[in-house]
């Protein structure tokens, strides 16, 4: 049972407690990010910091990465112009900020 509100790095409302584990990032939405910025995951490793083999191992989900390390790449996402959304019945999303050249047909 949360025991604790708070406001979490993205200004979103939470609360703190064990119970309390919003996912900032999987492994579909990193390979989604890094497709929408056209960055390799080397390139990925760079701007986050974190080691490419993480990464990798990650978007393969052959491990979870630390809340921590999600939120570095996170990071590094939103910087290169990636913007993270709650789509209402389907969960996270991803989608590229500003991205107005190309008109819907």
């Amino acid at each position: 049972m949360p025991y604790m509100a708070y406001v979490d790095q993205y200004g979103q409302p939470g609360e703190m407690g064990q119970d309390s584990k919003q996912i900032i990032l999987t492994p579909a939405l990193c390979r989604a990010a890094r497709g929408l910025l056209d960055w390799t995951q080397s390139e990925l490793a760079e701007r986050s910091e974190i080691s490419r083999s993480t990464i990798r191992d990650y978007e393969g989900s052959r491990h979870d990465v630390h809340r921590a390390t999600a939120a570095q790449i996170r990071r590094a996402f939103e910087d290169g112009g990636v913007v993270f959304m709650e789509v209402e019945g389907c969960g996270l999303g991803v989608c590229q900020k500003g991205n107005s050249t190309s008109p819907l047909r």
